[in-house]
């Protein structure tokens, strides 16, 4: 077993389960014996919450969280809990401003991400802007959100930021795309000096070989920094011949140059098994939005949505995902250049 650590906070109360004697004792995450942890029509007016985003907030958890409202229009709404396990959910869904206070709203808004900067929390989501395209917000204090300029044309999906500046810039994970669900499906990478213009774009890695990831891939909970590298939760895309199937998987980036892939998994990390991902409004979906890790002892709670229905909640250790992710890289001479052409 290896020695690598992580670089960050304490977060001693976040959720936490040790591995269960019906969880694969070769695989390097393991899943909450009690998922789903968000069930359906939790809220009035919201039919299904799923692939959302949470984190350490005070002495509890916060969390913005895609509410598909019963009308079918997704948006975004807070969420509180003394666990993160449990939660409660405001009725109705997070106001944004613009910088000078008026209303500020998407038409609709799905796939939160939640990173914390400095003393600034930054949320990013998918959105319409002519085209599906990436919307971004700022807060201090989960009272007020105050939205940004867009950082990219349409058509992009799956952003969100490193937890803090490298070399000096924002840093800021996305997938370009087309008008439709696929093509394209590799991760890029951009840096702001000021999170409103965006350039030095870099290539991180695309799509691969493995046949859970054939079809195309995109960001998944903030990058974790530890001794080894930024670790890296992220989806893989395969099509079937009964749909998609969204599964779970791991990469280890450069600490000072993120566009350079050290380590990737050639196996998934976690792949839909269990009845909540199998089953749903979208079967076969493990979609990660977010990871809490405790430094002090190197454990990490990850979030993901499960068959766009529900919530699940996975476990591992970084020391045990590290080593796993290493032990079966497949790494390419594409994914360890700078992406720079």
């Amino acid at each position: 077993m290896s020695e690598t650590k992580i670089i960050g906070s304490a977060a001693p109360n976040m959720p936490w389960q040790e591995r269960s004697e019906k969880s694969s004792e070769w695989m390097p995450l393991w899943r909450y014996n009690e998922n789903p942890i968000i069930g359906r029509n939790p809220v009035e007016g919201v039919a299904r919450i799923f692939n959302s985003a949470v984190m350490p907030y005070e002495d509890a958890f916060i969390g913005v969280f895609r509410g598909e409202q019963v009308n079918g229009i997704p948006h975004i709404y807070l969420g509180h809990s003394r666990d993160g396990i449990s939660w409660s959910f405001e009725k109705e869904r997070i106001n944004f401003t613009d910088e000078k206070g008026r209303s500020f709203m998407p038409l609709y808004a799905y796939d939160p991400r939640l990173v914390r900067i400095e003393d600034t929390y930054y949320i990013m989501w998918c959105q319409d802007f002519y085209g599906a395209s990436i919307g971004i917000a700022k807060t201090t204090d989960f009272k007020t959100f105050t939205r940004l300029e867009n950082p990219f044309l349409p058509f992009n999906r799956n952003a969100v930021l490193f937890p803090r500046k490298i070399n000096g810039n924002f840093v800021m994970l996305s997938r370009p795309s087309d008008g439709g669900h696929t093509p394209f499906g590799d991760i890029f990478l951009s840096e702001s000096p000021d999170m409103m213009y965006w350039g030095k774009h870099r290539h991180v890695m695309g799509k691969s070989s493995e046949w859970w990831e054939s079809l195309k891939i995109g960001g998944g909970a903030a990058p974790i920094e530890t001794t080894e590298g930024w670790l890296l939760f992220y989806h893989g895309v395969n099509r079937t011949c009964s749909g998609y199937v969204y599964s779970i998987g791991g990469a280890i980036l450069d600490i000072d140059n993120p566009s350079v892939v050290k380590y990737r998994c050639g196996n998934f990390l976690l792949t839909p098994e269990e009845w909540y991902e199998e089953r749903g409004f979208v079967p076969n979906v493990t979609f990660p939005c977010a990871a809490i890790c405790d430094a002090a002892s190197g454990r990490i709670a990850i979030y993901y949505g499960a068959a766009d229905s529900y919530v699940g909640l996975a476990f591992t250790r970084v020391d045990e995902v590290v080593d796993y992710i290493k032990e079966y890289n497949t790494a390419t001479s594409e994914d360890t250049e700078p992406g720079r052409r």
